[in-house]
């Protein structure tokens, strides 16, 4: 792990001096990806380069998940700024578009996504991906939301790495330990929603275990989202 770590730092640094950019912004969730990212752009170009903004829907995102996003922030001593989106999500209800259940859970993010370019263009900064490699091949996220980003640094990571390298860094328990979920409806999770544990699904990926059917068809069907973004090579 630490050798990965060593070479994700190196190819982060790389893709700043090569930009000519010195400055990066992250929307943090309070999980381990956003949380992971934070720590590997931060220790590659210094605390003070990077901005952390937090996003939270009132209502849907976790207390839990808000203070987790705070205290990282603390820990790793960046600074943060607080956005909830319920008023600018609440807008699109009077645009004159009726919204359904797959519509309205995508619009988060890409409002999300809007706030981190709006803010990166005011400040000079680069947008950095919070997607691993297990989610981009499975076409897991939203195309011009979370998926919306300049540089992908742990595109290159599945998401079970996800977990070792955050535990060899020593990041926070209990974001570690935290049920994956971006938290876009009540109850949701990740897991569930795709219907494998990420273990299952990586040892599929990785062809150590023949894939099922849902799974090709989810690789298959999402394959439009795949982004010409830079992802950051182990």
């Amino acid at each position: 792990m630490e050798k990965e770590y060593k070479r994700l730092i190196k190819g982060i640094k790389h893709y700043f001096n090569k930009n000519k950019i010195k400055k990066a912004v992250i929307g943090l969730s309070g999980g381990i990806d956003s949380a992971l990212a934070l720590k590997l752009v931060s220790d590659a170009i210094g605390k003070d380069n990077i901005t952390a903004i937090l996003m939270p829907e009132k209502g849907i995102s976790s207390k839990a998940s808000v203070d987790d996003a705070i205290k990282l922030c603390k820990i790793l001593n960046i600074k943060y700024k607080i956005i909830p989106i319920n008023n600018i999500l609440n807008n699109f209800k009077s645009i004159g578009i009726k919204q359904n259940k797959d519509s309205w859970i995508n619009l988060k993010p890409r409002i999300r996504a809007v706030i981190l370019y709006n803010f990166a263009n005011a400040n000079k900064c680069l947008v950095i991906g919070t997607s691993n490699k297990t989610e981009m091949i499975l076409g897991y996220f939203t195309k011009y939301g979370d998926g919306a980003c300049d540089v992908e640094v742990i595109g290159d990571l599945y998401k079970t790495e996800v977990w070792e390298l955050s535990k060899h860094l020593d990041l926070p328990d209990q974001i570690i330990n935290k049920k994956p979920s971006a938290e876009l409806f009540r109850g949701h999770s990740d897991e569930k929603e795709i219907g494998y544990k990420y273990s299952e699904i990586d040892d599929m990926l990785k062809g150590k275990k023949k894939k099922t059917e849902k799974i090709k068809k989810l690789v298959l069907r999402n394959k439009h989202k795949t982004q010409a973004v830079q992802v950051i090579k182990k």
